[in-house]
This record gives structure tokens, C-alpha cells and sequence, in this order.
């Protein structure tokens, strides 16, 4: 089986197309998209690629949960937040002036069905770019996930037909996201590696992402540090498995989010359960398995919105509680907690470009 990496592309919405299982970045125009990691949008897959001190705490209760379910998607707009999901056959988007409230009962509206029966219809992520909002999402059983986007005027909807993403190669394609940094856009997703108009930034090389087979770097989000420098956080390991986290990819100073030399990997994970894969200084989580699949709740979708400041930020993610046995079945939304965390060396060998990197990370809290 193959692995899920990481791609991104520089993206066109005319014809979209998505790509899939490596983490890969592809430059959007307003047609295309694409899968894997590569840049405009990631893909769970196997690899990423691109087509990016605390002084004071704020004291902060345990996370609080949402709601039963997986893959939160969430952004603000004025007042309101929006969150998206799916329950594998249709696409919901639920409202509320807090996070916590995207779980009440009556919060949520049915926006899109899977009327053609592709089936698996997962992880849906919303943003905003003009006055439109978008839900990019897969459909598709096995090989057959593809990249799709639906798009409204509201984000209540009523949102178009679906039209499939045209990313490079048409191969699997999950989890990919949409987002503008330094004058391009782009699409960042989890896929298989191809050989076309896709830039794989990130494969799960390193001992802390291996787990069972198939290996995956997937569910990208990004983000812009109080230093301008882009990041993508990304989910290492099965989501099927406690092994699940989050890590980090840096896009170096000056960096081309096309090229996978420029970016630099955490060296572990930087929000999970095992202690034993953790980046060095980093703890592992005390309530929650698995930790992972993260939203960022930026207003308007949009990473120019990232915050800055030295307190806790707020964010959103799934796991499964300690204690509860480990399944698919068992995931819940949480919220959670976020700090920058200045002068981080992220490093590496045996590769092109400098052995190390020095600059923003997270730490994570539940």
C-alpha cells in the first residue's frame, strides 16, 4: 500500500483539481488544484509536500469537548463562528458565538449530499476568500478519493453543486486545504506521490511519524508565526491508531514553498500521547489519545488573520479520551489551547540546504 505524503501547488479556481497521497503544495490559479502535501492544498498521505518564549501563561481549564465526531474544521466570521463536518454522506456546517457551542443541539445545517453515491465523503474544511465561502472536501471510496469544493455566498449556503478539484495526475487525494501567501495561492492536501505540477514538501521518513502500515503525513493546516514565517501543521501516523499527533513544518526565511529543502520538520511530535515521540522539551498529553486533526479558527479562514502575542490562543481538535478505548468511533472535538514558542531549533541530516533552523514553534495544550 502506498504511503500518504504531503503536496502543495500553486493553485487556479477555474479548474480545480486536487492530487493526492503525499503531502504536497500546488500554486492555485482559479481553476486548479491538487493533492498530496504539495502547496495549495495537502492530502493525507505518506509525505508533504508543497506546490511552510513564552514569559507568561494564562492560566486555562482542562480542554473542553465540543462534540462526538472527527477532522474539525472551523473559522470566524464578525461573531460568529462556523464549523464544518461530515458524517461520511453529507456535509453540515453548525454557527455559534463560541466554540463551544458549534456541539449544541440545532446548531448544525445540512449543506451538501453525496447524490452521485461516491461514498467516504471526509474531512471537509471551510474558508473564506472575497465575499465567498468554500468547503473543499474528498468523496470517493479506496483509490477513488478525489478532491472536491462546494461554494456560497453565506456560510449557512445554500452553497453550488460540487465540482471536482483538477489537480495534478487525478490521483487519491484527502485532506486538502486552501490558503494565499505572498501573493499566490495555493492548495495544500494528502496524497501519492506524482510526477506533475505538484511539490511534495513532507514524507513520513522519520521513526516518531512510522506506525502501521500505510505511513501518513496528512491533515495540513496552515498558519503565519509573529516573524511572517508559514507553517504547515500536519497529523503524523494513522489516525486509527493512538500514535496519532501533531509536528511541524517551517518554511525558512525567504523560503520557496515549492522547494522541499525549505522547509524544516519538528523533530518529533509536538502534540501527542506517546512521550517516547515527542520533540525533545515537549510533554505528551495527560487526557487525550491521539491528539490531532487540528483547526486554527482563524477569522475568514484566512492565515494573514494568524494571531500573534505571547498568550495562550485558542484551537480546536480531535482525540479520544483516556481511559476510552481507541477507535475511529470514539473521536471527539476539543477545544485546546496554543502558545508561540520563540527560538526553536528544528534540525535535520544528510540533506540539501543548512543541517538546522531556528524560529517560531507551538506548544500545544489540552
Amino acid at each position: 500500500m502506498e504511503n500518504h505524503d504531503l503536496e502543495i501547488n500553486k493553485s487556479n479556481r477555474t479548474t480545480t483539481s486536487l492530487s493526492s497521497e503525499n503531502t504536497s503544495i500546488t500554486k492555485m490559479g482559479t481553476s486548479g488544484m491538487s493533492y498530496n502535501i504539495f502547496f495549495p492544498r495537502a492530502y493525507i498521505a505518506n509525505f508533504l509536500a508543497i506546490v511552510i518564549m513564552l514569559s507568561v501563561f494564562v492560566d486555562f481549564a482542562v480542554t473542553t469537548r465540543i462534540t462526538g465526531g472527527s477532522d474539525p474544521s472551523i473559522m470566524k466570521v464578525g461573531d460568529m463562528y462556523y464549523s464544518t463536518g461530515s458524517d461520511g454522506a453529507s456535509v453540515y456546517v453548525h454557527s455559534s458565538s463560541t466554540l463551544e457551542g458549534l456541539g449544541a443541539d440545532g446548531s448544525g445545517h445540512k449543506v451538501w449530499s453525496d447524490n452521485a453515491g461516491r461514498g467516504e465523503v471526509w474531512a471537509p474544511e471551510i474558508t473564506t476568500e472575497g465575499s465567498t465561502t468554500y468547503i473543499y472536501f474528498s468523496a470517493g471510496t479506496g483509490a477513488n478519493h478525489r478532491m472536491y469544493v462546494i461554494s456560497a455566498s453565506n456560510p449557512l449556503g445554500p452553497y453550488s453543486s460540487e465540482q471536482k478539484l483538477a489537480l495534478p495526475d487525478d490521483r487519491w487525494a484527502i485532506d486538502g486545504t486552501f490558503f494565499n501567501y505572498g501573493g499566490q495561492r495555493w492548495f495544500v492536501w494528502s496524497g501519492w506521490a506524482g510526477a506533475r505540477a505538484r511539490y511534495i514538501i513532507s514524507q513520513p521518513r522519520e521513526s516518531w511519524e512510522q506506525g502501521d502500515s500505510p505511513l501518513v503525513n496528512e491533515g495540513p493546516e496552515a498558519i503565519i508565526d509573529p516573524s511572517g514565517q508559514l507553517h504547515i501543521v500536519y497529523s503524523a501516523n494513522g489516525s486509527w491508531d493512538n500514535k496519532y499527533c501533531l509536528a511541524d513544518l517551517r518554511l525558512r526565511a525567504g523560503g520557496d514553498p515549492t522547494y522541499v529543502w525549505d522547509w524544516y520538520k519538528s523533530n518529533g511530535c509536538l502534540f501527542g500521547s506517546h512521550q517516547d515521540r515527542m520533540m525533545s522539551g515537549w510533554d505528551a498529553t495527560l487526557y487525550i489519545d491521539g491528539p490531532g486533526h487540528n483547526t486554527f479558527a482563524l477569522p475568514n479562514g484566512d492565515i494573514g488573520n494568524s494571531p500573534g502575542g505571547t498568550n495562550r490562543i485558542p484551537f480546536v481538535f480531535h482525540g479520544v479520551e483516556k481511559g476510552t478505548p481507541y477507535s475511529w468511533g470514539n473521536r471527539a472535538i476539543f477545544t485546546g489551547s496554543f502558545v508561540w514558542w520563540s527560538k526553536t531549533t528544528y534540525s535535520r541530516k544528510n540533506v540539501p540546504g543548512d543541517a538546522s533552523n531556528q524560529g517560531y514553534s507551538f506548544k500545544f495544550f489540552e
